[in-house]
């Protein structure tokens, strides 16, 4: 099935016109149409622009020699991403009917190497969220479920729950996300997938809705490690219109993929171990630490003593940079507009009713901690803490290479688990939040499954822009796996 192909091996069919892109693209159509309905994977479909696009292609591949690396291969666009003549949404009623007149310098670049889009993937709404239950246009269903249990929803993490979603469940071949706290690595582990957080600055954020400024970035997320270096390839780069990126040349990720691991250095964070870990968590990291050795590596203890405050300190700053960065949207200047008597009750009915209760919850949080008397002890502070946590990680990198840590503290857990208590939702993000406060890339790779059949993901942080070292080495653990990337029911879902 052409739905099976790795995005490198569908590179390799296409030019040797083994099949066509308008098949490729068209047998993904497909499946979105058999599936979306029930996975919710994606808020916007766009199956004509899609097989248009496919020919296209086509026309470009039958001329032979060199073509964009992307040509003819369908990808998935997190409706965080705008995109000309193309709704994007946030997953909001806030940007419902938004359709952006410009595109994305991520999805431009994407589109500069031939990709095509199949659709927009949903996601938590304003990407606020860990389980993609906060979306305006309805939850996400992962196509993963527990072993003998073929009734139970399970959540397939977010923000990026969607794009995750819609890789695993083969519609299509790879996905953008936005990692602000973990919402590409968290999905990425609850769906069996690969996805990676890349160094703060290495991908732009040029028209990308906002979220925490200071935290958001780009990557991409595919069913193996290799996929996912192709496709930060085509991602990754300087942009002058985003004073974060940073003007540093893009490296050969792919071919840092299956490069040796002689002599590299793995750190294991002591802080790591957190009290309740799961036992099943615990076995998983076990075997990625046997398997890096077994690979060449030498294994160091390291300690990373503020990552113990990162979860407290990203729930002081991103709130804040969201409530920032959501006030525009008052039904004057952006989004949505709800009539009122009065300019105050004209903003109060468009907020009430553009924004969902996450949204609300963080945006009131946030507002709260810049407030005059509370900004120094809550917000100044925080900045301070996550100086000392990057300072932590700077400290480790000094003596090993990359670290290894679980990504998540559980597999994916069933809609309607952990929901009335928003503390345990945040706590998902325990072991994500530390590396995306520090802004050194971090990745997500499957590394085999739960007692009950779901896939655990181990993760492995490198040093500031360099994600080769976390490619080679989360490539040396997809190969030690063996992890067959395929939901466990899929035959089912399908």
């Amino acid at each position: 099935m052409l739905t099976e192909l790795t995005i490198a091996a569908a590179q390799g069919g296409l030019r040797r016109r083994e099949f066509s892109a308008e098949e490729l693209v068209g047998a993904h159509v497909a499946a979105i149409d058999r599936l979306n309905g029930r996975l919710n994977a994606f808020i916007t479909v766009t199956s004509e622009q899609a097989l248009d696009a496919a020919r296209r292609a086509d026309a470009i591949l039958a001329g032979g020699g060199d073509v964009p690396a992307l040509t003819g291969i369908p990808l998935g666009i997190k409706d965080l991403f705008c995109t000309d003549g193309v709704r994007t949404t946030a997953a909001s009623r806030m940007l419902e009917d938004f359709v952006p007149p410009y595109e994305s310098t991520v999805t431009a670049n994407l589109l500069a190497d031939g990709a095509v889009f199949v659709g927009k993937t949903n996601l938590d709404e304003f990407a606020m969220g860990s389980a993609n239950i906060t979306s305006a246009f309805g939850s996400v269903e992962n196509p993963w479920k527990r072993a003998g249990d073929a009734e139970t929803v399970l959540v397939p993490g977010g923000s990026s729950g969607g794009s995750a979603a819609a890789v695993a469940a083969r519609l299509a071949m790879g996905a953008t996300g936005t990692d602000t706290g973990g919402s590409i690595r968290q999905p990425a582990s609850y769906c069996g997938i690969a996805g990676i957080k890349p160094t703060y600055g290495r991908c732009s954020r040029w028209g990308t809705i906002a979220f925490a400024s200071s935290l958001d970035q780009a990557g991409p997320m595919a069913r193996t490690v290799e996929d996912c270096a192709i496709l930060l390839q085509s991602m990754a780069g300087f942009d002058t219109r985003d004073s974060t990126s940073v003007d540093i040349a893009v490296p050969d990720y792919r071919a840092a993929c299956g490069r040796s691991l002689k002599g590299m250095k793995v750190g294991i964070p002591a802080e790591y171990r957190v009290a309740g870990m799961p036992a099943e968590i615990e076995a998983a990291w076990e075997q990625g630490i046997a398997w890096l050795r077994d690979a060449g590596c030498e294994i160091v203890e390291v300690s990373l003593p503020y990552t113990k405050y990162g979860l407290a300190t990203y729930y002081i700053v991103a709130p804040a940079e969201c409530s920032s960065n959501l006030a525009r949207y008052d039904g004057v200047r952006f989004g949505r507009r709800v009539p009122g008597a009065s300019l105050d009750e004209l903003y109060e009915a468009t907020r009430r009713e553009g924004f969902g209760a996450e949204v609300r919850r963080r945006i009131l949080m946030g507002t709260y901690v810049l407030s005059a008397g509370y900004y120094d002890a809550y917000y100044l502070r925080a900045q301070k803490v996550r100086n000392l946590i990057r300072k932590d990680f700077e400290n480790a990198f000094q003596t090993v290479d990359v670290l290894l840590t679980p990504t998540a503290p559980s597999p994916a857990f069933a809609q309607g688990e952990k929901m009335d208590d928003p503390v345990q939702m945040y706590l998902n993000d325990v072991f994500t939040v530390p590396a995306s406060m520090a802004g050194v890339p971090a990745m997500s790779v499957p590394a085999g499954l739960s007692q009950s059949g779901l896939p655990l993901g181990l993760q492995v942080i490198g040093r500031s822009f360099d994600e080769e070292s976390v490619f080679a080495a989360a490539s040396a653990l997809e190969r030690a796996a063996g992890f067959t990337h395929r939901p466990a029911v899929r035959a089912e879902v399908v």
